[in-house]
């Protein structure tokens, strides 16, 4: 693939993927930390949360977000404009709506990874929110759904879904098996197929197609790159941040200088600065700090960095104190290797 096709959709190079109970709005403040021009993406919220729930406790975020996507989970198109309506009143940048995720509850919902068996009703999902709001409307979907490997399925899914006005297809590069297995398993067991993402985009040049699922590393993301217009990456993100803090200038097209050590601490300064905020508020920090454990990933006396931190009996105390015992925790550890 061309750079001049990928300069159509610059939007979607890079992204961290929505995951429930992870990418609430205090990770993505930790995220936006590492990295200023990825796009992150919310959990998905239902529509039934903002059309009965507090709309402000889902919606809600931060400026220092942008550019942050609002995923949501429904399949009636009346609702789901109400509650895109309700991401642009907000102020989001791209409403994704979710045909991937394959949990039982979320079928019960009769949304998420079941509604590719219904690209016609996902057709008209998306042409009900793209007639109300003027944001990029997406999908996010699987290559297909249980054990069927027709690659028919998922290009006559995103051609009928396209005539509903979506130009943005995320792509997880695994089928989802609606039965007999645990979300969990749902992102392990069904085999990555990458080159049936690959022809979707030979098959859709005008779109863009973003991959998701099971890449861990930049060379990964650099191959991806050659075939599609973006990569999505979830649980590695989450789980190894500092990868994040060299995207920006790797794969888009900032002029940052490449991750050190001592930007790494200015990154924890920062995110403290944050959790004292928090603490101030009487909000509970130590909730948004599980976002940042592995920052300090791969340095010597990361794991008594990391016990400090999570050690619940110092919730009661300021961030900046714990961050206190924590420096002077991963000293120590420096100091017992050299001695060593």
């Amino acid at each position: 693939m061309t750079d001049t096709t990928q300069k159509k959709f610059p939007g979607w190079r890079l992204s961290v993927a929505p995951m429930m109970e992870w990418t609430d709005r205090n990770c993505r403040v930790f995220h936006r930390l590492l990295t200023q021009r990825t796009l992150l993406y919310t959990e998905m919220v239902t529509t039934g949360a903002l059309i009965h729930g507090d709309v402000a406790r889902h919606l809600d975020f931060h400026d220092v977000e942008h550019p942050v996507a609002l995923q949501l989970g429904g399949s009636e198109p009346a609702d789901l404009a109400h509650a895109a309506r309700l991401g642009a009143q907000w102020g989001y940048d791209e409403i994704n709506l979710n045909c991937g995720c394959p949990s039982e509850r979320v079928q019960r919902g009769a949304f998420g990874a079941c509604l590719m068996a219904e690209p016609a009703l996902v057709r008209d999902c998306v042409k009900a929110m793209v007639d109300a709001v003027a944001l990029p409307v997406t999908v996010k979907h699987r290559i297909g759904i249980d054990q069927g490997e027709s690659y028919e399925f998922v290009r006559d899914f995103v051609g009928t879904v396209a005539e509903g006005g979506c130009r943005v297809f995320i792509v997880h590069a695994r089928n989802a098996w609606l039965k007999g297995l645990s979300p969990k398993e749902n992102r392990e067991i069904p085999p990555l197929r990458y080159e049936m993402v690959y022809r979707l985009k030979r098959d859709f040049p005008d779109f863009a197609i973003v991959l998701n699922g099971g890449v861990t590393t930049d060379v990964q993301i650099a191959e991806h790159l050659q075939h599609v217009d973006g990569v999505m990456l979830g649980r590695h993100a989450y789980h190894e941040p500092w990868a994040l803090a060299v995207w920006d200038a790797g794969f888009l097209g900032a002029g940052h200088a490449p991750a050190t050590a001592a930007s790494r601490s200015a990154v924890e300064e920062a995110w403290v600065a944050h959790l004292d905020s928090l603490h101030r508020a009487g909000q509970p920090w130590m909730s948004a700090m599980r976002h940042a454990m592995g920052l300090w990933n791969g340095v010597p006396g990361a794991r008594r960095w990391r016990q400090v931190w999570s050690d619940h009996r110092l919730r009661g105390e300021s961030p900046r104190a714990v961050q206190q015992r924590a420096a002077e925790a991963m000293r120590q550890a420096l100091a017992e290797t050299s001695t060593g």
